[in-house]
């Protein structure tokens, strides 16, 4: 079983599913999951966990996003893009300097309403199997910090930017919010993610680049799958120092403070850590509890027999 990451480039007309399907397809395994939906007429970076690997979904999800977005003024429609059924459309009278103006006022956090067609779930069902209905129903705001927006090119009634942001930004909502304050409407009429963490659109491969190297080249195809230990470069390092040790830790065992090194500062409280062992095989994130003096067990890696077999 492969475990690691590996940068895919979402093609408009898959799905997020798509994809981790190809993928279990193509690699021959079943432990593969994505970290953040795309819409189908979106495309750009989707990291993919493998093996091992799915555990970190949530720490990838909760990334910034960074996303080149084209907007298209003066339509509305019932998905707030242009794949959608059109609910309004006005004439675009704003000059493009009051548009960069209406684009920045929504940098900062501010509370978004997702959108119909979207894979929140609510009483059981996604949302959008509500809207396909006919059904529209209220919906919880969602507080989402936009960090900066910048506006690459304004020909009326289109316009192009790069938004970095939170997760759970919806990139459809905001090219709608940005139309009803200039009062004219608006929605998406294309997206590029670009990046994810440290996933970025240059890095990106095609499921077609994917298969053609699982057939042809598999000693290539391993070296595009991005390590577990890498992708948590950020997070500092800490030691066992005896066998003794490495046996609790190799059990995902609460440790006390003393029997970890933490080369460099002191540990904060809640900080997160990159385990090893003490023939420094990466086992484990552990979190400190400053109340306790103790590390305790945040994600394992690795099993037993893998440890065996080193």
């Amino acid at each position: 079983m492969i475990n690691g990451m590996i940068n895919v480039y979402k093609e408009r007309g898959y799905t997020s599913h798509d994809v981790v399907a190809r993928l279990r397809g193509i690699l021959g395994q079943k432990k593969i999951g994505h970290t953040g939906t795309l819409d189908p007429d979106a495309e750009g970076v989707l990291p993919v966990c493998l093996g091992t690997a799915t555990k970190l979904s949530d720490m990838i999800t909760a990334s910034r996003k960074t996303y080149q977005a084209v907007i298209r003024l003066g339509i509305t429609t019932d998905t707030q893009d242009m794949s959608g059924n059109v609910l309004t459309e006005k004439e675009v009278t704003c000059s493009p300097n009051e548009f960069r103006q209406a684009a920045a006022s929504f940098v900062g956090s501010y509370d978004q309403i997702p959108p119909m067609y979207s894979a929140i779930k609510v009483g059981g069902k996604k949302l959008y199997q509500l809207a396909r209905a006919g059904k529209t129903i209220d919906r919880k705001p969602r507080h989402v910090s936009i960090f900066r927006i910048d506006v690459e090119s304004v020909d009326l009634p289109l316009a192009v930017m790069t938004i970095h942001c939170s997760k759970g930004t919806y990139i459809r909502t905001l090219c709608h919010d940005i139309g009803e304050r200039l009062g004219c409407g608006a929605c998406m009429q294309a997206l590029v993610r670009t990046q994810t963490g440290i996933f970025t659109l240059q890095d990106a491969v095609r499921l077609e680049e994917i298969e053609r190297l699982a057939g042809a080249d598999r000693k290539a195809l391993l070296e595009l799958i991005i390590p577990v230990e890498r992708i948590l470069g950020d997070l500092a390092p800490v030691y066992s120092g005896s066998r003794q040790t490495d046996v609790l830790l190799h059990n995902g065992a609460r440790l006390e403070g003393r029997q970890l090194s933490c080369p460099g500062k002191e540990p904060e409280d809640g900080q997160l850590f990159r385990a090893y062992d003490s023939s420094h095989s990466f086992i484990a994130v552990y979190q400190y509890i400053e109340a306790q003096d103790s590390f305790r067990n945040y994600k394992m890696f690795y099993r037993q027999e893998e440890l065996r077999s080193k």
